[in-house]
């Protein structure tokens, strides 16, 4: 038994149903997504939240129940009338694979329906070839299953994040040009399709990233912001109306591109806020650049290289974000990467202190966050995609066909 709560704010996610009974399945997620982003929901606040009708929510709530997606919680007791049940996910009723694809490492995990990770294995490499990728998950799976207790058709579907034409930019990190470009012709979708258990999805690396902080980070009341997450090279998403936007080629967000003025080392946002440039400054100082490809590390010793860095990339972030404002005026930046958390609260300070010093006239000043989750989030976005896809309400694709898939070529 609990006492009485305080209720929650409910008004940050602009969502309405119908009690059309039509709409079933819409409406059963309208509910599942409020509790993902709230922790737990009871009727009441349910029914004040949707606008549905109170015999609405309560066969909503039973429906889901009933198909082990929601976990009753203690009675609430304290207030007038029935003692209120507040509803929660049930961490056991999906299971979902995500597998990142990268520049410098792939990485795997297991995640529960609440996006705890149940299992990880990761392999460095210097760069990413396709016979590889093979190896690592035929080595990795049944491990990986095994330490997550679960059997393969446990896994209700896998997920996947890769670079955006991961055969180009071959120069920027010394790999060779003809490995990469055997890349061009990859189609994850069929070429996984016997290695990993469940229905296939493919995503942008960034977009994934960017999801999985949607999906599983703390409750956010900012309904419009830009996700950057700083990798080998520096990528993002963008989020519209509580949900993620890819975009018609599923590439929104790969902020690498945008220009950046009056910066020595090149005109690009790539060319400075990478990771992969931090690496060279290593090599120029004749520091071991391996460190930087471990974001549990201390990294205290690769100074002052990394000083200098911070500031290079923070000055060119703040220049990215006033051109991405000029566009949509975000609320709020995000900024993440396979980085330890007090050096992305460094680049989040630098980033706010530089933009403040630009000229802002006709420029929105967001609110400027550290992500949550460091390296690990782009293989945990990639299993979020169908937990978003099947579970949640997407604004932007509500009633719109989706779009070919972009990373089978």
């Amino acid at each position: 038994m609990t006492t009485a709560r305080p209720e929650k704010t409910l008004n940050a996610v602009p969502l309405m149903g119908t009690n059309q009974l039509t709409v079933r399945d819409l409406n059963e997620r309208l509910v599942l997504h409020l509790i993902r982003r709230h922790g737990t929901l009871t009727k009441a606040e349910a029914t004040r939240a949707t606008g549905l009708s109170a015999n609405a929510v309560s066969e909503i709530f039973k429906a889901l129940e009933q198909d082990d997606l929601l976990l009753r919680g203690d009675p609430v007791r304290g207030r007038v009338g029935q003692p209120s049940v507040p509803m929660r996910l049930n961490p056991e009723a999906k299971h979902y694979l995500g597998l990142k694809i990268g520049r410098r490492s792939f990485d795997m995990v297991v995640i529960d329906f609440t996006g705890a990770v149940m299992a990880r294995r990761s392999a460095r490499h210097d760069y990413p070839t396709r016979t590889a990728l093979v190896s690592f998950i035929k080595d990795n799976l049944r491990p990986l299953l095994r330490s997550a207790k679960l059997k393969r058709e446990d896994v209700a579907a896998s997920g996947i994040a890769i670079p955006s034409e991961l055969w180009h930019w071959a120069e920027d990190f010394d790999a060779p040009a003809e490995e990469l470009e055997r890349w061009r012709s990859f189609d994850a979708q069929v070429e996984l399709d016997s290695l990993l258990p469940g229905p296939i999805s493919v995503e942008n690396d960034g977009t994934a990233a960017c999801r999985g902080e949607l999906v599983f980070g703390p409750p956010n009341d900012k309904q419009d912001y830009i996700y950057f997450f700083i990798g080998t090279f520096i990528g993002g998403g963008v989020v519209l109306n509580g949900s993620v936007f890819s975009g018609r080629s599923g590439n929104s967000g790969g902020f690498g591109p945008l220009r950046i003025p009056d910066e020595p080392g090149g005109h690009r946002l790539i060319d400075h806020a990478s990771l992969s440039v931090l690496e060279r400054l290593l090599a120029d100082q004749q520091s071991d650049p391996g460190l930087v490809h471990d974001d549990r590390a201390d990294w205290s010793s690769i100074e002052p290289a990394l000083s200098l860095w911070i500031t290079r990339a923070a000055r060119s972030l703040a220049h990215a974000i006033v051109s991405a404002q000029a566009v949509i005026d975000f609320e709020a930046v995000i900024i993440d990467g396979a980085l330890p958390q007090n050096i992305r609260d460094r680049i989040v300070t630098e980033v706010d202190r530089h933009f403040s010093h630009l000229d802002l006239q006709g420029v929105y000043h967001p609110e400027i966050r550290a992500g949550h989750f460091g390296s690990i989030i782009r293989a945990v976005g990639a299993a979020a995609h169908s937990i978003s896809t099947d579970f949640m309400i997407d604004q932007n694709t509500l009633l719109r066909k989706a779009p070919p898939d972009q990373f089978s070529r």
